[in-house]
């Protein structure tokens, strides 16, 4: 029993045996506190953004101060190591460029702006809203693929942020949380265009009049910020004349997460309308018209009338 208590006490007399234990006690309490603060505040935080950015903060400032343990603990013995890791750290690069990247890409992400959680972004060909921004990775909701419109499909993607540096990245919500969208009508040539066009204005006024003043406010801050000219955000109504129809089409701004329930609103309005025109506008469609048809000889072949030779 002396002798392994003895043992014991040299063992833990040793130098680098008593750092490794501070080290690791360090670290079993501040992960400790980490999970204690982020459950409290998700007690106390209702706001679901904040509370996201809130516990983000804390997870990083966890790692920080492991990071700085680390380096107070073992702070001696880094200077006979400089040859060493510098040729180590050559290597470790050459291996996790990829690794390397995402994390610069992060970064570039916290700095810049590219996006934000909350966001509906498209990245390396994925669309979708940014649910987390990791350290090496972003991960997205999925929008759209086999669902038709802005809908969510149900797959989460995760996507290296190295692509930040490799490949556009689009912003459906960013400086300018508007899209601009458009419908198109073809209407019958004899009826009364101009009331048609007249009701494209009114119901466009009436359904998406709500996104104007906002998209306006907007357009200015972006006109501050970038080299842009100014734009309309009032609805426009244009039309055309073919060989079939006369085409109109309807532009307008709406929210980027409204685009598919919008139309709907404003097609059944515009239909409601026409219906209620008294046939005065009518909506049309593809048809064919025979100019003229060939004469068909028809003979039929009977008792006395002989075979064709």
């Amino acid at each position: 029993m002396d002798t392994l208590t003895t043992a014991l006490r040299s063992w833990l007399a040793d130098p680098t045996i008593g750092k490794l234990l501070t080290l690791l006690l360090g670290v079993l309490l501040t992960v400790t506190a980490v999970r204690l603060l982020n459950r409290s505040l998700a007690r106390m935080i209702q706001d679901s953004e904040a509370r996201y950015r809130a516990r983000k903060l804390s997870t990083f400032a966890g790692y920080g101060i492991v990071v700085i343990l680390i380096l107070t603990i073992y702070s001696g013995r880094f200077g006979g190591l400089t040859v060493v890791l510098g040729v180590a750290g050559a290597g470790i690069a050459f291996a996790l460029q990829e690794v390397i990247a995402s994390f610069a890409g992060w970064f570039a992400i916290a700095l810049s702006g590219f996006y934000r959680t909350g966001d509906r972004v498209q990245l390396g060909g994925i669309k979708g809203d940014v649910i987390d921004i990791g350290v090496l990775r972003t991960t997205l909701m999925e929008v759209g693929e086999w669902v038709k419109g802005d809908l969510y499909s149900g797959r989460v993607v995760r996507i290296a942020n190295s692509f930040v540096f490799k490949e556009p990245v689009f912003n459906y919500s960013g400086d300018f949380p508007f899209l601009w969208d458009e419908i198109t009508l073809p209407v019958k040539y004899g009826t009364d265009w101009k009331l048609a066009s007249t009701i494209l204005n009114r119901v466009a006024h009436e359904v998406v009049g709500e996104y104007t003043l906002g998209a306006a406010q907007a357009w200015r801050e972006i006109t501050r910020t970038f080299l842009v000219e100014d734009a309309i955000v009032e609805p426009m109504v244009s039309m055309v004349a073919n060989d079939n129809w006369i085409e109109f089409t309807l532009r307008y701004v709406v929210d980027y997460k409204s685009r598919r329930r919008t139309k709907t609103r404003l097609f059944t309005r515009i239909l409601e309308e026409i219906e209620g025109s008294d046939g005065r506008v009518a909506i049309a469609s593809a048809t064919v018209h025979l100019v003229e048809t060939p004469v068909f000889d028809v003979r039929l072949r009977g008792e006395g009338v002989p075979p064709a030779s």
